[in-house]
C-alpha cells in the first residue's frame, strides 16, 4: 500500500510581490529626491527641547533693529566677518551660535550664513525651549 501526500510543494517562485516592492521603493526615492534641495546652506538646527553638546566659541546676535553684536559687544555690520575671524578661539574649528530675533528679515540672516559658508564655520541657530 503506497500512501501519497495530498499537499504538493511548488518549487516556483512568484516575482509579482518583489516587483511591487521595487516600484514602491522607486516612488519613495523619487519623491524624496524632489524634497532635498542641493543649493541650501548646511545649517545645524537644534531641537528646542535639547541643548547642544558642544560649546560654541562665538555668539552672534542680531536684534530686530539690525544691531549686530559678537560676544555681547556691539559692532558694525561691515566688520562682522573680520571680527569673527579675529576673535580668539580654541581649536581649529570656529563654532558660531546665532541668536536672531523673529522680526529680522531673512536677507540679514542669509548674509551671515553666506559668511559662514565662505569661511567654513559651524553654525547653530538658537531657539527658545
Amino acid at each position: 500500500m503506497e500512501l501519497k501526500g495530498r499537499n504538493k510543494v511548488s518549487a516556483s517562485f512568484s516575482m509579482s510581490s518583489m516587483t511591487d516592492l521595487v516600484f514602491l521603493l522607486l516612488i519613495f526615492f523619487i519623491i524624496l529626491s524632489t524634497m532635498v534641495s542641493p543649493y541650501t546652506l548646511p545649517v545645524d538646527l537644534p531641537n528646542s527641547s535639547n541643548k547642544s553638546k558642544e560649546k560654541q566659541n562665538i555668539a552672534v546676535r542680531i536684534d530686530e533693529d539690525l544691531i549686530y553684536s559678537v560676544n555681547n559687544q556691539i559692532i558694525d555690520k561691515s566688520i562682522l566677518e573680520m571680527t569673527i575671524l579675529t576673535t580668539s578661539i580654541k581649536g581649529d574649528e570656529r563654532k558660531v551660535i546665532l541668536h536672531v530675533d523673529k522680526k529680522v528679515p531673512s536677507g540679514a540672516l542669509v548674509e551671515v550664513l553666506d559668511m559662514a559658508k565662505r569661511n567654513e564655520w559651524k553654525i547653530v541657530l538658537a531657539t527658545k525651549p
